[in-house]
């Protein structure tokens, strides 16, 4: 069974990045979470080759999937996913949206997702990524607040973008 650690510095040389997901905001402060049926999860996926830029990876993956657009993003950190044989990290940043477009089919899979806003609060529980998805959506709620002075209570209800 992997083992899963949450570090908020720079991943290590040589440890290869498999995955970049992204926490975006919308300006009144809630979250965005990529709805597929009824599994939750965040925009984001693999690096394409020659893909080396955290950022460059979430722009396209978040286009791709929810069909927004990002300001800058801020790092916030990776998951290690050690297997046992080849460990991975997974990086996690946090955007404000800055432009939604109509929904349309995510170029890999053919799907179209939902687009829920919630409190950045329930991600934690939303994801289910167990005690190192609550560390991620913390520091995301956080950079939130301090990153990009959204709101941090008295949020709007869930909705769908």
């Amino acid at each position: 069974m992997p083992k899963f650690t949450w570090h908020t510095s720079a991943v290590p040389e040589g440890l290869p990045v498999r995955q970049v997901y992204g926490f975006l905001f919308v300006p009144d402060g809630r979250l965005l979470i990529r709805l597929d049926g009824s599994k939750h999860s965040l925009p984001g996926g693999r690096p394409e080759p020659g893909e080396v830029e955290y950022v460059d990876i979430l722009r396209r993956e978040t286009m791709e999937e929810v069909t927004v657009d990002i300001g800058e993003p801020h790092y916030l950190g990776y998951q290690c996913v050690d297997d046992g044989i080849s460990p991975y990290a997974q990086v996690r940043m946090a955007a404000l949206i800055t432009t939604v477009h109509p929904p349309e089919p995510d170029p890999d899979s053919g799907r179209t997702y939902r687009r829920l806003l919630v409190h950045p609060g329930k991600a934690g529980d939303l994801l289910s990524w167990g005690e190192t998805g609550y560390l991620q959506a913390t520091a995301a709620a956080e950079a939130a607040v301090d990153v990009f002075a959204l709101p941090g209570d008295d949020l709007p209800e869930t909705g769908y973008l």
